[in-house]
């Protein structure tokens, strides 16, 4: 029968019995006030000479202490402070060391957990490291080993947890975000946030550069699969003769040159969502497979058996399948499967009041990306993008302002660093606006009449004569009031 060993060869006889009350498990132990980016160790043991001895240990190293009796008060201090270390004795009453430390990886899985064992319960330690435990140390202590157990542990906590926040930095500046307020845009992200819970195939349709993956992706985040996989295929930049290959995947030896067996898109996006860009380019023989895939839920690798799939496609296209339909170059009956919710996004120069917005985060994108201080557009700049047609929509602008960052000398964003032809052509093109059938009349009045005052520069009595509408109307528009 194990016993619980003492901490140390010799308790100090300074230090009270075990009869003594423990500390409140809300009480910070440490008595002094040690450096912002301190060690905080939590020491958890049933006994508090234990406690008060590890405590002034830790404390002589300028390290921040908190003390718990047992698991329950050891979960509670966690919970409500930033804990790096918790150094947790085994062998304890009711919850034992490590019933804590599988508690604590569910809790703050982030905590490094060094143990204390007793001789012949080293083999328990060690089965407890594989379930996640950094160190043990054997009892009776000592000083040296456990002070350098505590700080291995911390320092292997504090580059775990850098690791984790500069990889999360390089997700948040990689991460596509869907900018802008427009009506336009406000639509289509109501209907895409509606459709995202369903299980239903989901089509977007738009011009190139408009955002299409960035939809896709919105609809996968806030589906029931959002834990799964986003799987993106590309199917006109894959050659048609490996395009089967790469979504259906292959045997050894199911042509010439496959050396081994391989996973296809379909396999790898299982529990999740295959989104499929420019399906438009499918070759016949490709949309045959993809129809029977869609009808029957399931796809034959090539050389291999029949196996079953757990997918939502989204698919995405700037061709009219309408018109592909009609000219024999795209399967009736799988555009018809593909087409349940349709989704188009909606064309940049369709929604030009989002122009500031998205010059704004690209500025602040690339700027924290090449190192540089965040530049701010100047009014006329602005006003030239603003009037600039963007056929390549979303994705030029973007490129635009990434040159602009890499390229300007200043700390301002002049119509000197945009491309010629953007700021010559915008220049002298007159001002357009255009709408989508259907788009309110009260929206494209008030459309209207802030373009107008932009090209005013303000001036309302200026913007009620060309418009032919008295001052008073346009206040009331702007304020919301209708006729």
């Amino acid at each position: 029968m194990l016993t619980k060993a003492p901490v140390f060869p010799t308790a100090p006889a300074s230090l009270p019995t075990t009869s003594a009350s423990f500390p409140s498990p809300s009480q910070v132990a440490s008595t002094v006030d040690p450096p912002a980016d301190a060690t905080t160790v939590l020491v958890v043991d049933d006994e508090r000479s234990n406690l008060e001895s590890l405590e002034k240990i830790f404390l002589r190293e300028g390290m921040r202490v908190l003390l718990a009796p047992d698991a329950k008060h050891a979960l509670e201090l966690v919970r409500a402070h930033r804990v790096h270390v918790v150094l947790t004795d085994l062998m304890m009453p009711g919850t034992t060391g490590l019933e804590l430390l599988r508690a604590m990886k569910q809790v703050a899985p982030d905590v490094e957990v060094v143990l204390m064992t007793a001789y012949g319960s080293v083999e328990a330690a060690v089965s407890a490291m594989r379930e996640g435990a950094y160190d043990f140390v054997e009892k009776p202590l000592k000083r040296i080993s456990i002070v350098k157990s505590v700080r291995k542990a911390a320092e292997r906590q504090r580059l775990v947890a850098e690791n984790k926040s500069l990889k999360d930095e390089i997700k948040r500046l990689a991460h596509r975000e869907i900018v802008g307020s427009s009506q336009a845009l406000r639509r289509v992200m109501d209907v895409a946030t509606q459709a995202a819970p369903s299980q239903a195939t989901v089509l977007v349709l738009g011009e190139s550069g408009t955002g299409k993956e960035l939809l896709a992706r919105h609809i996968h985040e806030r589906s029931m699969r959002s834990r799964g996989p986003f799987v993106a295929v590309n199917c006109a930049a894959i050659p048609e003769t490996i395009l089967e290959s790469e979504l259906f995947g292959h045997e050894k030896g199911a042509f010439t040159g496959a050396a081994g067996k391989r996973e296809g898109r379909f396999a790898k996006a299982a529990g999740g969502t295959l989104f499929l860009d420019e399906i438009g380019e499918l070759s016949t023989s490709v949309q045959v497979k993809l129809l029977r895939v869609m009808q029957e839920g399931e796809y034959e690798p090539l050389g291999g058996n029949t196996q079953k799939t757990d997918v939502r496609i989204v698919a995405a296209t700037n061709r009219d399948l309408v018109a592909e339909v009609a000219a024999g170059r795209f399967r009736e009956d799988l555009f018809y499967r593909l087409n349940v919710i349709a989704i188009t996004a909606p064309p940049l120069r369709a929604r030009r009041e989002d122009i500031p917005l998205l010059v704004d985060h690209f500025l602040g994108l690339y700027g924290a990306k090449n190192g540089r201080p965040r530049m701010q557009p100047t009014r006329s700049a602005l006003e030239r993008m603003m009037d600039y047609a963007w056929p390549g929509n979303v994705r030029e602008l973007e490129n635009v302002i990434e040159r602009a960052v890499v390229l300007s000398r200043g700390e301002t964003l002049g119509e000197a660093d945009l491309p010629e032809h953007i700021a010559v052509t915008a220049a002298r093109a007159p001002a357009q606006l255009v709408f989508e059938i259907g788009t309110p009349l009260d929206e494209i009045e008030l459309r209207v009449i802030r373009e107008t005052l932009r090209n005013t520069k303000g001036d309302k009595s200026v913007a009620a004569q060309l418009l032919g509408i008295s001052t008073r109307t346009i206040y009331r528009k702007l304020d919301g009031v209708t006729d």
